[in-house]
């Protein structure tokens, strides 16, 4: 590490919004700016953003970041990006221009496209990709874009645009222009690591390429559109900040951005989790539970997704498992915007606190589909076991249990896959500082919960991996020691009531399951 450089820059974008942190080597958060950008629903269950935007309030958070913390440009060592995943973007790279707007991984438009997939093609997706065949991810959002973006499919024939998820976007935009990147030809680097692409179901994870037959099988997607993939922490240097941008919001300064890997991933990373077996589950707009299963995958009994979880060196990878929950923070939004049974999301703890239990309610925030273990892309969402004394508190609490219970449904799907007894569930994101929430997780699982100093793991596991790339951090071991306990939830509810509870948690899942396959023309399906 030289003498001048002091911090990592991280660029986190997630569902709801962007943030950029500035990260010291003790893993520290020197300061932080964050800005929400706009949700758009065209059409019952779609899904988009503006890419535009999004790449605006990037620009935003950082300079905001750097006028808060008052660092000279020349201190940062390295820039690394994390994402929200699946999100799927087609540009013109000439232009910069976006053919469509961005389709969010919560879509779910392309659902006829992944039933045809299902009845052909489960076995050999899965296979090669580790997925479960589902609307959620990047490939049958880009044949859908491909059939219904007027001309798309003949410009990409012809090498016009190019496709990317978020962190592509993002790392293209950052060095645009900078002629030190690993694919000059695009105007940018163009590149996207393990972890991302292992989201798109185009990506074999066992040869850590595009995979020509799966590109065929969703919609004839042409190879070169697609990024080159690259470990999630590049010695290369996938490129250096482009003149624009480094004249804009870094006096000049040229920096190497070397760091990228979905925000899941990251998470895992930020909370050190290097050994066989660690597990973590992030609070945001949806629940996100990953363990570390090393370098081989393992192929899932129970419906979870085997992914890769890192890279450090090119062609080799780290791979985990997950269950994948949309919507959990955002049934949180749902109370506060939608029913406006709260102000503002906070208020969520002290009222669903104010309820001794839920009166008998159960809430399954399926609003487009359940994710793992169940996989059902026509479960909606359901309030079950409303009587005349139902409050909202309980409603409120109900919908914090919710959370936990879906929690539980996949790590009980993680110990069967790998006969793993999980000693402690690691925490992290917004929701993690709901004590409420943190202590009936712990209650409802049996099984420790430790919240971390710092629930930014995101945005830490992006920073490490950026800095690993350039020297600031040596090893693994290092990083390690970064990792410090705020709290830790122990389990105190009786066995007898934990399996209570939960046993009407499952009769209510069984009630949302399908639900919109009954009623297709309400969801725009039909």
């Amino acid at each position: 590490m030289t003498h001048e450089k002091k911090y990592v820059l991280v660029i986190d974008q997630g569902t709801t919004g962007t943030r950029a942190a500035l990260i010291s080597h003790d893993g520290s958060i020197m300061g932080y700016a964050y800005h929400e950008h706009t949700q758009i629903y065209p059409r019952p269950a779609w899904v988009e953003h503006d890419p535009i935007e999004i790449w605006e309030r990037t620009q935003q958070v950082i300079k905001e970041t750097l006028e808060l913390t008052r660092i000279n440009p020349k201190e940062i060592a390295a820039i690394g990006v994390t994402n929200q995943r699946e999100t799927t973007i087609i540009w013109d790279p000439r232009t910069g221009r976006p053919v469509y707007n961005a389709i969010v991984w919560q879509d779910r438009r392309t659902s006829p496209l992944v039933d045809y997939l299902r009845q052909n093609y489960f076995s050999v997706i899965q296979d090669r990709t580790g997925l479960v065949p589902d609307a959620y991810f990047s490939g049958t959002k880009i044949w859908w874009l491909l059939d219904n973006v007027p001309g798309l499919r003949d410009r990409a024939r012809k090498g016009e645009v190019i496709f990317g998820t978020i962190d592509t976007w993002l790392v293209w935009n950052l060095t645009r222009g900078s002629k030190d990147v690993l694919t000059p030809e695009r105007g940018g680097a163009h590149v996207t690591d393990y972890s991302n692409a292992s989201r798109t179901m185009i990506f074999n994870i066992h040869k850590l390429d595009w995979d020509d037959e799966l590109l065929e099988i969703e919609g004839k997607i042409p190879r070169d559109i697609l990024p080159l993939p690259r470990p999630s922490s590049d010695k290369r240097i996938y490129g250096y900040t482009g003149p624009e941008i480094s004249n804009k919001l870094f006096s000049g300064v040229q920096i190497p951005v070397c760091g990228d890997a979905g925000d899941q991933q990251a998470a895992l990373f930020g909370q050190v989790g290097f050994d066989v077996g660690e597990v973590k589950s992030t609070y945001g707009t949806g629940n996100f539970i990953l363990m570390n299963i090393g370098d081989k995958p393992v192929k899932s009994r129970a419906n979870l997704l085997t992914t890769i979880y890192y890279s450090l060196e090119e062609g080799k990878a780290v791979y985990a498992l997950e269950g994948s929950i949309f919507i959990t923070g955002a049934a949180v939004q749902w109370l506060r915007d939608g029913l406006k049974i709260i102000e503002v999301s906070d208020e969520v703890e002290p009222l669903a606190a104010a309820a001794l239990d839920t009166g008998g309610v159960y809430f399954v925030p399926a609003f487009v589909g359940l994710g793992a273990p169940y996989w059902d892309q026509y479960a909606r969402g359901l309030i079950i076991g409303i009587t005349r004394s139902t409050e909202r508190k309980h409603i409120a609490r109900a919908v914090l249990e919710s959370i936990a219970y879906l929690n539980r449904d996949v790590l009980e799907a993680m110990v069967s896959d790998t006969g793993i007894k999980i000693p402690r569930i690691k925490v992290d994101g917004g929701a993690a500082e709901n004590n409420f929430l943190m202590q009936f997780q712990a209650d409802i699982t049996g099984i420790e919960v430790w919240r971390p100093v710092v629930l930014e793991t995101t945005s830490l596991g992006a920073g490490y991996l950026a800095g690993l790339a350039v020297g600031f951090w040596r090893d693994l071991d290092e990083v390690r020691h970064n990792w410090k306990i705020d709290r830790i939830f122990k389990p105190r509810m009786s066995l007898e009531v934990r399996e209570r509870l939960y046993k009407g948690w499952k009769a209510a899942v069984q009630r949302a399951l399908g639900w919109a396959k009954e009623v297709p023309w309400a969801y725009g399906l039909q």
